[in-house]
């Protein structure tokens, strides 16, 4: 069993967590008896060997997927027991997620990939539009709102990624190894994006990363191994 961060501050709290996957005949677990807790506000880096889970929590976390046992509550909402309909409502107004791969769409412009998530919001053309421009300013791409993927930089495209998981404005920011596929260069310019968001407008933040150095960003680091989490690096 492993505990992290105890008070009543916390947005996310992960109490008695498991989670088997079944392959066939086989039960594959993941996570075992794992609690967790994030403060409102923090940013945490998540470490661990391949293998260990950590992408299966984030999803948990990020309402992707459910516990096989325990509790999963975000702001006081227990997301493993919300219907398939109201999970994904709660996804898209409270989580944005980063991905290691950007997951842009090819054929459309940088304002238009981070505009998805606000066509399934009841905000009108003009609104979405003020949006994607509060969100592109903040990650510094508003004079990129009109190129495609295909001719922007991997540190770009990371940053469109990131404008579109903030421009709905939501809850928690969980990033899978957001500079895994950079250079040291860009990806120090990503971690400096996220502390700001972080800092300065105040984002909570979960970062899964193999990176020592892109966990030393984070203000607080956790480790899972084996299904379970510490305080101190996996030896």
């Amino acid at each position: 069993m492993s505990e992290n961060v105890s008070g009543n501050g916390a947005l996310v709290r992960v109490e008695g967590v498991e989670k088997i996957f079944h392959r066939g005949s086989e039960d594959i677990h993941v996570l075992a008896d794992l609690h967790l807790q994030v403060p409102n506000g923090e940013f945490l880096g998540l470490m661990g060997p391949s293998g260990s889970g950590k992408t299966t929590l984030l999803n948990l976390i990020g309402g992707l997927d459910r516990p096989t046992k325990g509790t999963v509550s975000v702001a006081g909402e227990r997301i493993d027991q919300l219907t398939d309909r109201r999970l994904a409502a709660w996804r898209a107004r409270h989580v944005g997620f980063v991905f290691q791969l950007y997951n842009l769409m090819p054929m459309l412009t940088t304002e238009r990939n981070v505009e998805l998530p606000l066509l399934l919001t009841h905000l009108s053309k003009t609104e979405r539009e003020k949006h994607v421009e509060a969100a592109l300013a903040v990650v510094g791409l508003s004079q990129r709102a009109k190129h495609y993927p295909r001719t922007l930089s991997g540190g770009e495209q990371q940053r469109v990624g990131i404008a579109r998981a903030i421009v709905t404005d939501p809850t928690l920011l969980l990033c899978d190894e957001p500079t895994g596929d950079l250079d040291r260069k860009s990806g120090d310019e990503i971690l400096n994006l996220l502390q700001a968001l972080n800092r300065e407008h105040g984002k909570t933040i979960i970062m899964v990363t193999h990176d020592p150095h892109a966990s030393a960003r984070a203000a607080r680091t956790v480790y899972l191994n084996k299904g379970q989490l510490s305080n101190e690096p996996v030896k």
